[in-house]
């Protein structure tokens, strides 16, 4: 098998899931010698302009495309992990806002890379977006935590790695085995085996149960296959390790 063929094409396009809500399916990326596809999420607040949730790589034609829809204001890294392309995104983008999970902007890597960070994550949701969206704050250890985000109008959960949900038949064979043993492979994947080992179980289990409380229609994450209905149902599976 090819690398490619994990993940989910056509890629680097805006392709609508729900009203105000657009998935852009990149990659792969290589992670721990494992193909996996990646995933940025595009939201259309209130006034119009366009939050981009885990930038993938840059593109031309994406940008226009995604003009089209709505001026891109707001990028945003909702963990310590899915940074990489937000310098791409602000040399070609000018006039828009960087958020980071928070420590994000200590990280060394990220100051050698050049990325400017203008505003930290909180556990609320900023001014910026708190009509349209709510954020939740899952801590961890090492420096990881992620931030998660809930469209309210169309009952949409935004997560990056705390569901991975890899399609077996999309791997390599040999791999296959591996990605099973991390659990990170659907029908109901979960955080892989290390992430799990990091979070902060006991904080992390109130912020999972205010995920599920939420009651999402649909759950979009940044690796593998997207829980397009039961979302709830689904979501609350994939988390029963907190909860």
């Amino acid at each position: 098998m090819k690398p490619e063929d994990a993940t989910y094409p056509p890629l680097d396009v805006a392709k609508p899931v729900a009203p105000g809500i657009w998935i852009v399916d990149s990659g792969p990326l290589s992670v721990m010698g494992i193909p996996v596809p990646v995933r940025m999420t595009v939201i259309q607040l209130g006034n119009g302009g366009l939050l981009l949730h885990s930038p993938t790589r840059f593109a031309f034609e994406l940008r226009t495309q995604l003009e089209q829809i709505g001026p891109i204001v707001h990028l945003v890294a909702p963990n310590s992990a899915h940074w990489t392309f937000l310098k791409e995104w602000q040399n070609h983008v000018q006039g828009a806002s960087t958020w980071a999970a928070p420590g994000l902007r200590h990280r060394a890597q990220v100051r050698r890379a050049g990325v400017r960070i203008d505003h930290d994550l909180a556990a609320a949701a900023p001014e910026a977006w708190s009509k349209d969206l709510d954020q939740v704050l899952v801590p961890g250890a090492g420096g990881f935590t992620e931030v998660a985000f809930y469209h309210k109008n169309s009952r949409t959960m935004v997560l990056t790695d705390l569901v991975l949900n890899l399609e077996p038949e999309k791997l390599p064979f040999i791999i296959r085995p591996a990605a099973r043993l991390l659990g990170v492979t659907a029908p109901v994947g979960k955080a892989p085996i290390y992430l799990r080992m990091i979070i902060k179980r006991k904080k992390a289990k109130a912020a999972a149960e205010r995920l599920v409380a939420f009651q999402p229609k649909r759950v979009i994450f940044s690796h593998g296959r997207w829980f397009h209905k039961d979302g709830t149902t689904l979501l609350r599976q994939s988390l029963a390790w907190l909860l």
